[in-house]
């Protein structure tokens, strides 16, 4: 058992994970050659994929900095994958310097990169968990150190949800979030979709990783929002909600949509 809390044969890198492929297709370095393979791969059989993903680190910059300027302390992000500078504290403490950040992962090489990262630090904390079991996410003693549920509390829902099955009964893991958050809270949820284009070769590149990729249509993404108000403009692409630059591509280019809204009740 590591100090993190977890054994070193739980760390797999004999298959491509999610996280990994990510941080491949930002840039980063956090990735092992079957990770790079992969993203490869996705390219190959999506060359957008590079653009889409760098839409969606931008989409979350924009929906952080609203939902910290309309008053949030508390950022829960789940399935924060590999740290990316700048990583979701640092760009929340540059609109208020009181805001704390739990991240949660299920890879422990996550947990481990963003240990070293926060270490030493009141403010933001990580936790190993998983997003499959909700309520393990909101009772982790790691989470409740940071994150005081009877205050409101901003849920980042980043490029993750689509990496759950229906077996896995998303809207049930996202409804069990819901119901822990106050009044005020907020939902920041981007997801990949096929609306716009075949994306089943991209697919395919998930199958042999440690999570599948499921894409969802715009009506099946806007349930996830049950119990939420939607901030203007909606659900929308991810470069054409709120763009605080020209956005860089057409509309049906990127195949992500993302949206934020707040509990009112």
């Amino acid at each position: 058992m590591t100090e993190n809390g977890f054994r070193a044969e739980q760390i797999d890198t004999s298959r491509p994970h999610p996280a990994r492929i990510y941080d491949y297709l930002l840039g980063g370095k956090n990735n092992y050659e079957v990770d790079r393979d992969a993203g490869d791969r996705l390219v190959d059989a999506a060359p957008e994929v590079r653009l889409g993903v760098q839409a969606n680190r931008a989409f979350l910059r924009r929906a952080v900095r609203h939902v910290v300027g309309s008053g949030v302390r508390q950022l829960l992000d789940i399935g924060t994958g590999l740290p990316s500078s700048p990583n979701v504290h640092e760009i929340a403490q540059e609109v208020a310097s009181d805001v704390r950040v739990a991240y949660v992962d299920n890879d422990p090489i996550v947990n481990t990169y963003a240990n070293v990262l926060l270490r030493g630090s009141a403010l933001t904390n990580i936790a190993l968990a998983d997003l499959r079991d909700p309520q393990g996410i909101v009772d982790h003693p790691e989470v409740r150190r940071v994150i005081d549920f009877g205050e409101p509390v901003a849920v980042l829902l980043v490029a993750v949800v689509h990496f759950l099955t229906e077996a896995e009964q998303p809207e049930r893991v996202v409804a069990t979030l819901r119901d822990a958050l106050p009044a005020g809270s907020f939902l920041v949820l981007s997801h990949a979709t096929g609306d716009f284009a075949d994306r089943r070769a991209a697919q395919a590149v998930y199958d042999k990783a440690t999570a599948p990729l499921n894409l969802r249509s715009r009506a099946e993404v806007e349930r996830f929002f049950d119990g939420f108000t939607l901030v203007e403009p909606g659900l929308a692409e991810v470069p054409f909600w709120r763009p605080d630059t020209p956005p860089p591509t057409r509309p049906g280019q990127i195949g992500y949509y993302g949206g934020v809204a707040r509990k009112t009740g």
